[in-house]
């Protein structure tokens, strides 16, 4: 009789696990997603990430997603004339930040392998759909990379204020690295001349060198293989900690993504790793890296969200027969003044149980 009750009670625990790790109607784990951020307003978090006019969820919880309508319905109009072969709405890489009343959504248009590329900004006053005052106000360029004249490339932005509060941007993919450009006091516009910007992350060892880095096969010769990308700073006490992600995305099983951290007192750099090295020579502690279940992983924010960071990311997912790209959300650890972060189980694992206990 007792064993009866025993496997009863267990039953009714497992068909109790089951259902919690259901998704509510409407709403999905494990979405698909490359190159997210996120925030928070009053008590949803939003996700803004590269895709057709910007893709865009929002989640009560962090683990279960709505799909929100994309940021634009069509490219902005002054897209298409700054680079003539823009095609189609697929926008890259945005960035989201809150600045005296207004939500900045950064972002870039481009074509995949070369510099012709541009970062734009966009506004709004809120981000729940369902509120009447719901509206993007697209300011248009920033900031543009030409080829043959710029040995930078303008995509990935990162919002990032120094500690007197003046707005600068860190943006960058391959050709020279990772740059830092300062931006005027209303956040729309490049503040000075953009002809000598510093790198504040590269591969190269040697940054004065005006030779870039080779194409490894079967990547665009132009972009040359300083493969580093998207640049993200975050302010923690004393420092200002820039992560990065090395080496090469959008690859599926091929993926060898993995993301870099390096630190400064001062928003200009430069960036050391822990063991003395600069980020601007190389430098970077690794993070995180792909494993047997995470092919690559990279393209990360950090944020803070009632006082615990968080590190959020796209990871190639081995289970997928494509190795599709998920959003990864990840606590982060400090452990002697460095961020630590855990390596996320097989995916089916990590949605099941996200579904039932949260982020842990």
């Amino acid at each position: 009789m007792m064993m009866k009750k025993t496997l009863a009670l267990l039953l009714l625990l497992m068909t109790a696990l089951g259902l919690a790790a259901q998704p509510p109607q409407g709403l999905r784990v494990g979405i698909g997603v490359h190159d997210p951020v996120m925030i928070k307003q009053d008590s949803l978090y939003y996700v803004f990430c590269t895709g057709r006019g910007i893709s865009m969820f929002s989640s009560k919880d962090m683990v279960h997603w709505k799909t929100e309508k994309p940021v634009f319905d069509a490219a902005p109009a002054w897209a298409a004339t700054a680079i003539p072969t823009y095609r189609g709405n697929s926008i890259w890489a945005p960035d989201i930040s809150y600045y005296n009343g207004q939500y900045y959504l950064y972002y870039a248009v481009s074509a995949f392998g070369k510099n012709t590329s541009c970062i734009g900004v966009a506004t709004n006053t809120t981000l729940h759909t369902d509120d009447p005052a719901y509206k993007w106000v697209d300011h248009g360029k920033v900031i543009q990379s030409v080829p043959g004249v710029t040995n930078w490339n303008a995509i990935d932005p990162n919002l990032i204020t120094d500690n007197d509060g003046t707005p600068y941007l860190d943006f960058g993919s391959f050709w020279g690295g990772l740059k830092l450009v300062k931006l005027t006091k209303d956040r729309l516009n490049v503040d000075g001349p953009i002809t000598d910007l510093p790198t504040i992350a590269s591969r190269k060892k040697d940054i004065k060198t005006t030779e870039n880095m080779p194409a490894v096969e079967g990547n665009p010769v132009n972009a040359g293989g300083n493969a580093i990308e998207g640049p993200f700073i975050f302010k923690k006490g004393k420092y200002f900690y820039l992560f990065a992600s090395i080496d090469y995305c959008c690859k599926g099983p091929q993926s060898t993504y993995k993301m870099i951290v390096g630190r400064s007192k001062k928003l200009s750099g430069p960036y050391l790793d822990s063991k003395g090295n600069a980020m601007e020579h190389g430098g970077g502690d690794i993070v995180l890296a792909g494993d047997a279940n995470w092919y690559g992983v990279g393209h990360n924010a950090a944020v803070t969200f009632d006082g615990t960071d968080y590190l959020v990311f796209h990871g190639y997912d081995a289970a997928d027969p494509r190795g599709a790209s998920k959003l990864i959300i990840e606590k982060i650890s400090w452990k002697d003044g460095w961020p630590t972060v855990a390596m996320p189980p097989a995916s089916q694992k990590l949605w099941e149980q996200q579904a039932v206990t949260g982020i842990q």
